[in-house]
């Protein structure tokens, strides 16, 4: 599984005119998974979102994670951070999970997430949609399970 993870302080994710995701401070994930994949990538993946030290403490160091700030998570399904550009102009998603297999983990990261006690709204799988943010810091980080 590939992830995406904006500190943010505020996302949603809209399809047409509803919003179907939408937190205030906390992080923003795209993520995908890859054909290989399975739900020891979704735990690892899940455990890591949880711990990370991304957000500032009292003296302005990167020391407190998402639970340590009580913030919110959406999480949103982006098949296409598996795209390879490599050979010619067209990206080929040859790597990314058939759809029924990565909704099944999407569905068990986001799971975990929560059983991690985490806030988490999410988009609408296999669907276009806006994901509007603002990127807190700016704070980008790409995780691999």
């Amino acid at each position: 599984m590939r992830a995406v993870i904006q500190r943010v302080t505020q996302a949603q994710a809209t399809v047409g005119k509803d919003v179907v995701g939408e937190i205030g401070a906390g992080l923003c994930i795209l993520v995908a998974v890859r054909k290989d994949d399975d739900e020891s990538n979704a735990k690892s993946l899940a455990r890591k979102v949880a711990a990370l030290r991304i957000f500032s403490d009292a003296q302005d160091k990167l020391n407190r994670s998402i639970n340590d700030t009580g913030g919110e998570v959406l999480v949103v399904s982006q098949f296409t951070l598996y795209g390879d550009c490599q050979k010619g102009n067209r990206p080929s998603f040859s790597e990314a999970a058939a759809p029924a297999d990565a909704e099944r983990l999407y569905e068990n990261f986001v799971a975990r997430l929560r059983g991690a006690g985490l806030r988490v709204a999410t988009g609408r799988f296999q669907t276009a949609m806006k994901v509007s943010l603002i990127n807190d810091g700016p704070v980008t980080l790409i995780l691999e399970s």
